[in-house]
C-alpha cells in the first residue's frame, strides 16, 4: 500500500466523533426535495423551476449531460461506496469537532433544500448528500468523500442570491463525485487501485490499518484545512459545478458572481480557509470559468437570481 506519508495520531472511528457525527445525522438527514412540510416559503419546495413559475435556463441540456458525463464515469460497488462514505463520515465528525453547526434551522434547512435540488442531477446517486451550515464568520465551504458538505454562515452572508448559493454547492457536489480528496490521499494497494486501497485501511482491524486509518484522516483535513486541493481539481469543480447549477435550472452566473465577490472581499489573495498556493488564485479560476462559460454559451445572461427568496431564508 502506498500514500502519502505524514505522523498520523493512533485513532480510528473515535467515540467522540462518532457521537458528534450521529447527532448531525439525525438533524440533517438526506432531504428529498419537495418532500419537505413548511421548508422554503412554507412549500417545501426549492431549485430555479420550483420558484413562482421561474423557467429552467435556456441552454443545451443534453450538451450539458454529456459534458457532466464525460468528465470522469466510475464503475463502483457496494462495498467501495461503503468505504468511502464510512471515511468521509469520520473526516466530517473530526471537522465537526471543530466547527459548531449553525442553530438556524430555516436557514439550515434551505441549504439541504438547494443542495438537494441539485443532487438530482449529479452522477453519484448512490451517495445520500447530507448538507449543513458551520456557524462561523470565517468563509468557508467543504466537501468530504460520501456526500458531506458544509457551508459556513460567513459564505452565506457573502452571497446575495440563491443561485449563488447554487453555484458554491454545486462546486462542492463535484469535488464528491469525482472524488478529488480520495484520490488527492494517493492511498493505493498492489491489485486494486485507489479505492482497494481505502478499504484495506477502513476495514482493516489491527494496529497498522488503524494507524494508516488515522494518518488518512489527518491528511484529509489537512487537505481541506490548509493545503487546499490540486488547481486542475479546483478548475474541474469550477467547470463541473456552473454546468450542474445550470443544469438544475439556476443562473449559471451564480459560481461566477460568488468568486468575484470572494476576490474582493480578500482583496484577491488566499481566502480565509488557509488554502496554500496549490489553490489557484481566484483571478485565474475568473478567467477559468468566464472562458468555459463563452464555450458553453452559458455568459452574459438574464437569468432569475432568486435573491428574496434566498433572503428570507437567511434570517
Amino acid at each position: 500500500m502506498r500514500m502519502r506519508t505524514k505522523p498520523g495520531r493512533p485513532l480510528g472511528f473515535s467515540a467522540a466523533a462518532l457521537l458528534i457525527c450521529a447527532l448531525w445525522f439525525s438533524v440533517f438527514s438526506p432531504v428529498p426535495v419537495g418532500g419537505a412540510q413548511g421548508g422554503v416559503n412554507g412549500t417545501g419546495h426549492t431549485g430555479a423551476g420550483d420558484a413562482g413559475g421561474v423557467q429552467a435556463v435556456d441552454f443545451n441540456p443534453r450538451q450539458a449531460r454529456q459534458r457532466l458525463g464525460q468528465v470522469r464515469q466510475f464503475d463502483f460497488d457496494a462495498e467501495d461506496v461503503a468505504v468511502e462514505i464510512d471515511f468521509g463520515r469520520e473526516v466530517a465528525a473530526h471537522l465537526l469537532g471543530r466547527h459548531q453547526l449553525d442553530q438556524a434551522d430555516r436557514r439550515d434547512r434551505y441549504v439541504a433544500l438547494v443542495g438537494h435540488s441539485l443532487v438530482r442531477n449529479a452522477n453519484r446517486p448512490e451517495i445520500d448528500f447530507r448538507f449543513a451550515v458551520l456557524d462561523t464568520d470565517a468563509v468557508k465551504a467543504f466537501a468530504t468523500p460520501g456526500g458531506y458538505i458544509f457551508v459556513s454562515r460567513g459564505a452565506l452572508e457573502l452571497m446575495e442570491d440563491e443561485s449563488e448559493l447554487a453555484g458554491v454547492l454545486a462546486h462542492e457536489i463535484i469535488h464528491v463525485t469525482e472524488r478529488h480528496i480520495v484520490k488527492e490521499l494517493d492511498i493505493t494497494s498492489g491489485e486494486g487501485g485507489i479505492a482497494s486501497g481505502l478499504a484495506r485501511i477502513v476495514g482493516g482491524s489491527g494496529d497498522p490499518a488503524r494507524a494508516a486509518f488515522a494518518q488518512a484522516v489527518d491528511q484529509a483535513l489537512e487537505i481541506l484545512l490548509e493545503e487546499g486541493l490540486s488547481k486542475e481539481d479546483e478548475l474541474e469543480a469550477d467547470r463541473m459545478g456552473t454546468l450542474l447549477a445550470a443544469q438544475s435550472g439556476y443562473d449559471p452566473e451564480g459560481l461566477r458572481r460568488y468568486l468575484e465577490r470572494l476576490r474582493d472581499h480578500s482583496g484577491g489573495e488566499t481566502v480565509e480557509d488557509g488554502v496554500s498556493d496549490t489553490h489557484p488564485p481566484l483571478d485565474e479560476r475568473l478567467q477559468a470559468l468566464e472562458g468555459f462559460m463563452v464555450e458553453m454559451g452559458l455568459a452574459d445572461a438574464e437569468r432569475p437570481r432568486m435573491g428574496d427568496r434566498f433572503q428570507e431564508n437567511m434570517q
